[in-house]
């Protein structure tokens, strides 16, 4: 007898960062994997310390640039992705993110960012005429990795209140909005709002049921629950200098909330 196939099987690459294999980021990652797979899903994994991911962009990544020449990164990508000359890593990266229906990435928040191995596997890998750039639908739509949907997992030393709207480190979505709306949202991929467990650094481990009982809710919601509701740039609420239209948002809206569709965000 076969097993049944569930109806909404989706594929699924989660990107871990983390030294330590023993680590709550890997547990979460292997927890992570473990649950959608039990759902039906198919789940790539990249571990990016277990491959020693290379972090940093040089001439090494542009086969053929000529020694001592004038690294033109942006252009040497492009050049590089529309010729198919990047080297073997990026190429297997950009496979994986091509094959998904949606991107995890799973990562320690450091000095409010992720880890320099995950921000060298974006640079790296989101290369100008991959994921951005004049040969694919521009920024801020439903552009060259439309369709996605893509989910931040971080855990976090400081505890929740740090990062509320009062909080001194402040709202855990402004902190983030740089993946989640410059990475994520600009390359046409639908963000939803970041799964992050607080208050790490004395985390007890009778907790760790509650965390993971948490993150399996959200991992179930992947493709049902809304995305942060971002403008499109071509939705006729930005001018030609990218700027957001007088009158387009509500009364009193600063900050980064300019940028949300008028249902707005919950804030934490």
């Amino acid at each position: 007898m076969t097993e049944s196939v569930p109806q909404q099987r989706k594929k699924i690459l989660v990107v871990s960062a983390h030294p330590e294999p023993r680590s709550l980021n890997a547990a979460l990652a292997d927890f992570a994997v473990a649950h959608l797979r039990s759902a039906g899903h198919e789940v790539r994994v990249s571990d990016l310390y277990a491959m020693k991911w290379k972090a940093t962009v040089d001439a090494d990544d542009f086969p053929g640039h000529a020694p001592g020449g004038r690294l033109d990164v942006l252009a040497g990508q492009e050049r590089a992705t529309r010729e198919g000359r990047l080297t073997a890593d990026v190429l297997a990266e950009q496979e994986k993110v091509r094959w998904s229906d949606a991107v995890i990435l799973q990562f320690p928040m450091w000095w409010f960012s992720v880890p320099a191995i995950l921000k060298g596997w974006i640079d790296r890998v989101f290369t100008n005429g991959f994921a951005y750039g004049p040969s694919v639908p521009p920024p801020y739509t439903e552009g060259a990795l439309g369709g996605r949907r893509a989910l931040l997992s971080a855990t976090i030393g400081a505890r929740r209140s740090a990062f509320s709207d009062r909080g001194i480190h402040g709202d855990i979505a402004d902190v983030l909005h740089p993946l989640q709306h410059g990475l994520f949202w600009f390359t046409g991929m639908a963000p939803l709002a970041p799964f992050a467990v607080y208050g790490t650094v004395a985390l007890p481990e009778r907790e760790f049921a509650a965390v993971t009982g948490a993150y399996g809710h959200r991992l179930d919601g992947l493709f049902t629950d809304d995305p942060v509701p971002y403008r499109t740039l071509d939705g006729g609420d930005y001018d030609h200098h990218m700027r957001l239209l007088p009158g387009a948002a509500a009364p009193g809206t600063t900050g980064l909330d300019l940028h949300l569709r008028p249902r707005g965000r919950q804030r934490t």
